[in-house]
């Protein structure tokens, strides 16, 4: 019988050890000793290896999973004749490392600050397959965008227009822009997560557009590329895509009417899988609703149909990764608030909200097993729970692990490729986690763990006291 405590959507399972191929990577698997393995490396290797938490991203699945968007939006912008740009969205998670396999596979990246803009340039990526977002840009990042020749620097507000035409003019080259517009469509997601509400700090209103785009066509040092949507993250729904694209096209077909115009942004925010009760679409699913709409509309209008850019960010990083965590304390709690008294499991770990602030965020939900071994104990509703001091510190809210679980049995954490190594902090003073990614029965350490030491060395005082110097680097 499943506790009262459990929502409506998590079902006991009826394998606890079951590893469901909708949310772990595509190379995980249970090995013949029953722990759970990723790309034929055990958890107990890794954690062994690399001490725990840690990040572990499957390294052909995340290779595979941006193949499979290049060809996804190629495909389907072929059949309107047309082309897409597939950007990377490099705030999902971004390291060197990573930026070099999006870079040989042939896509572009997106980036929101300086820092990810010098990580990109470092993993070796060109500047013209570069996209430069943000709602502040500092004149300093604006400065470095175009010094390292970006493809497309997104407008997010009218002051923008004069500092990037500026920085542009005084190094005598032409910067490619993109007007980022709030088309008023609500994404059916976390209100948090929804960016086209007009009530919120990123974009345009559709009526201030056509001035701005006057604007940024009077300057000689810029290229109007064209408008930019982005509606909201973790979409299961093509609805919103649909309407947004319309009244974006609508604004297109004017702004044609006065000038070159030769691509269309349309975002990202594709949904995936954290549980296995989720259901995400494919993303044949999207592209192909979309190109259609564009098809029709740019028809309608009578009007030719435009480059299409996507920037798809969590599918591509956030199935292939997943967090290992070491157990340590272990309560049963008895709550007696609800109609029926009933037992819930704290299953708390060495990490928390510093290397997973989602749950904490969004109230977003995971899934996780019992990684070390496999259990034939009855299924018990549990919550994983981080080791800071804050009630929140909830990495898995709702889930069933095996009864019998222990302190020092390793847990794995689903679907945390993207948004979790991004976010992440040293709350507490905890340390970052480090990454690894897994291929054919090998494991690489990809961002070295942080050590104490590490956390004073920006501490000038522990510095001075320690013969250590401090080096001061311009800030963005």
């Amino acid at each position: 019988m499943s506790n009262p405590l459990a929502p409506a959507w998590l079902d006991q399972p009826a394998d606890i050890n079951a590893i469901s191929t909708k949310v772990w990577p595509k190379h995980a698997s249970r090995s013949a000793t029953g722990e759970l393995q990723i790309a034929g490396v055990s958890a107990s290797e890794l954690a062994t290896q690399f001490g725990t938490p840690l990040y572990v991203i499957d390294e052909d699945d995340f290779r595979a999973r941006a193949t499979t968007a290049l060809k996804t939006f190629n495909d389907a912008a072929k059949r309107i004749g047309t082309q897409a740009k597939v950007y990377y969205a490099g705030k999902a998670f971004l390291s060197t490392e990573i930026v070099s396999w999006i870079n040989e596979l042939g896509l572009n990246i997106d980036v929101s600050s300086g820092g990810e803009l010098a990580a990109a340039l470092a993993g070796g990526i060109h500047g013209s397959r570069i996209g430069l977002h943000g709602n502040n840009k500092s004149l300093h990042e604006i400065g470095r965008a175009v010094t390292a020749g970006v493809g497309a620097i997104v407008v997010d507000s009218e002051i923008e227009i004069e500092r990037i035409a500026s920085a542009a003019g005084a190094q005598d080259a032409v910067q490619g822009v993109r007007l980022r517009v709030n088309t008023g469509v609500h994404a059916n997601t976390h209100d948090f997560l929804a960016t086209a509400r007009e009530d919120q700090k990123f974009g345009i209103a559709l009526a201030d557009v056509p001035a701005l785009v006057d604007k940024i066509r009077s300057h000689s040092h810029l290229r109007f590329l064209g408008l930019h949507q982005h509606i909201g993250s973790q979409i299961f729904q093509v609805d919103g895509f649909i309407e947004s694209t319309k009244r974006l096209l609508e604004l297109h077909a004017e702004l044609c009417k006065t000038g070159d115009l030769p691509e269309i942004n349309l975002g990202g925010g594709f949904g995936v899988n954290y549980k296995p009760a989720d259901d995400a679409p494919t993303l044949g699913y999207f592209a192909d609703a979309i190109t259609a709409v564009v098809a029709e509309e740019c028809k309608r209008l009578g009007i030719e149909v435009p480059t299409l850019a996507f920037e798809p960010g969590r599918f591509i990083a956030g199935p292939a990764g997943i967090t290992i965590y070491n157990v340590g304390t272990i309560k049963e709690v008895n709550v007696t608030d609800g109609a029926k008294p009933a037992v819930r499991k704290y299953v708390s770990i060495d990490g928390g909200m510093s290397d997973n602030a989602r749950p904490a965020l969004y109230d977003a939900e995971y899934h996780a097993v019992l990684a070390s071994r496999s259990s034939t104990a009855a299924p018990a509703l549990s919550r994983v729970v981080g080791k800071h001091c804050e009630s929140g510190d909830i990495v898995v809210n709702h889930d069933y692990l095996p009864a019998d679980i222990k302190p020092n049995d390793l847990v794995a954490v689903a679907t945390t490729g993207a948004y979790c190594y991004s976010l992440s902090s040293n709350y507490n003073f905890l340390t970052k986690a480090p990454v690894v990614a897994v291929r054919s029965g090998a494991a690489r350490l990809i961002i070295r763990g942080e050590t104490e030491s590490d956390l004073f060395t920006r501490d000038l005082r522990y510095q001075s006291e320690h013969g250590q110097a401090s080096k001061s680097e311009p800030r963005n």
